[in-house]
């Protein structure tokens, strides 16, 4: 799962080298903000995946995958174009949704 985590890294070094001229600072915000999040995604999914009881859970790893995909997706591309993708504004809260709930499912889900 560490294609997050480089996907983030490549989105960021790309929102400063490719669009900063192009962005307003509020936009450049907004892409850092999805770059940041897939990146501590990445590390979080690398995290769970080394841990030897929950390396394998049915749920946290591909909700913590599909929420940061949604989340940081959708935030990058109403960036780069708001009116062609404005659909997607009520749709990032649904991928942050899916992230919390893998992120706090993992901790939760321990049997003793």
């Amino acid at each position: 799962m560490l294609v997050v985590a480089a996907t983030g890294i490549i989105a960021g070094a790309f929102g400063s080298h490719g669009l900063k001229s192009r962005l307003t600072s509020e936009a450049l915000d907004s892409w850092k903000i999805a770059s940041n999040y897939s990146i501590f995604n990445g590390i979080a999914l690398l995290a769970i995946s080394m841990h030897p009881r929950f390396g394998k859970h049915a749920f946290a790893a591909p909700a913590i995958f599909l929420g940061s995909t949604i989340f940081s997706g959708s935030i990058a591309l109403l960036v780069l174009n708001r009116e062609r993708f404005r659909f997607l504004g009520p749709i990032t809260p649904l991928g942050g949704t899916i992230m919390i709930a893998g992120l706090e499912l993992k901790p939760s889900s321990e049997t003793h």
